[in-house]
């Protein structure tokens, strides 16, 4: 792995890059050989090297196979869905009691086939009805967050 303070310290030695020793280690041959015969391409080439210099280390370093460690660092939050129950009963709240498997979809991660087994497993245990609008659609009734159903106890 080629280091930077080296290849500085090769183009010091050879005459402020004149006769390409750091352009040798970098494995730049035939660049190196042309700056060797010709004094760093009249030393505009070993000025042109001494700003880049960090630049053409890090490119002979992944040429070679070295490669810099990643300058960020990705974190993966998986962010845990909320149970599908509970999705319904704040869904109900907000819509007046009247939930669709379509809406709870829509308003969640969940699918919309999960979302209809779990609104049947609610009307199984009581917890909402099923019923079917005027206009033909089936909707999931929870009466506890109805404003316009009667809230008298039974005993």
């Amino acid at each position: 792995m080629a280091q930077v303070w080296v290849a500085y310290l090769l183009w010091l030695f050879s005459g402020f890059g004149a006769l390409g020793f750091h352009r040798f280690y970098l494995g730049k041959i035939p660049t190196g050989l042309l700056w060797a015969f010709t004094g760093g391409l009249g030393m505009v080439g070993s000025v042109y090297d001494f700003f880049t210099l960090r630049s053409q280390v890090a490119e002979a370093n992944y040429r070679r196979g070295f490669y810099a460690a990643p300058q960020t660092i990705e974190v993966h939050h998986t962010r845990e869905k909320t149970p599908l129950e509970r999705v319904i009963l704040q869904l109900a709240q907000t819509q007046q009691g009247r939930v669709t498997p379509a809406q709870v979809a829509a308003s969640s991660d969940w699918t919309v086939d999960q979302a209809q087994k779990e609104l049947d497993n609610l009307v199984r245990r009581n917890v909402c009805e099923l019923r079917v609008l005027k206009s033909g659609t089936v909707v999931y009734h929870f009466s506890e967050f109805d404003p316009s159903s009667s809230q008298e106890y039974e005993l």
